[in-house]
């Protein structure tokens, strides 16, 4: 039995995602979620493969909280070509924003991309590879919770572009989730 695509969004290309410190800071706690459960990660993760599947590069999407090891809610790619190098790259940029409390484009920018010098600024010694501070990893933020509950990761595109694509999804299904969709 012979299947058909599902159709695929139009193409919406992606704002210029910050450099400045303080905007980027802003940007992830702008869109703090009115609650957190499996269904609304589910429901961002499916708003991230479909505005990914317009892309031409393969992407991992992973979301999961913020536990040791975290626990998975949502996890898929969006075209074939993925390699384990990609999942290799979702759990540094992951393990950067739950240890560092920000987003791993952030870290970037305060350290210039430099990860030699993030990790002797930080005292990670032998473990520094174990994070990465390339961009694509963004913390979940509930209202009336001071610390992220989890964990969004996009590996496959510009660095620049995993963390905005994150953003402007974030943005649109808090948006829905405050008007009761």
């Amino acid at each position: 039995m012979a299947t058909t695509p599902s159709p695929v969004a139009p193409h919406k290309p992606l704002s210029e995602a910050p450099r400045d410190i303080a905007a980027i800071a802003l940007q992830e706690r702008a869109h703090t979620l009115p609650y957190w459960n499996s269904n609304v990660a589910f429901q961002l993760g499916c708003a991230l493969r479909t505005r990914l599947l317009t892309f031409d590069k393969p992407v991992v999407i992973d979301i999961s909280t913020v536990s040791e090891p975290g626990h998975g809610l949502f996890r898929t790619t969006t075209h074939s070509g993925t390699t384990l190098d990609n999942d290799y790259w979702v759990a540094r940029k992951r393990r950067a924003v739950v240890r560092f409390g920000c987003s791993s484009w952030q870290l970037h920018n305060k350290f210039g991309g430099d990860e030699e010098a993030f990790g002797k600024k930080m005292g990670l010694g032998m473990e520094a590879s174990n994070y990465a501070i390339h961009g694509g990893g963004v913390p979940i933020y509930v209202k009336g919770c001071d610390v992220m509950v989890a964990v969004v990761v996009v590996s496959g595109l510009k660095q620049w572009d995993d963390h905005q694509v994150i953003i402007e999804e974030l943005e649109g299904v808090c948006k829905a989730l405050e008007q009761g969709k």
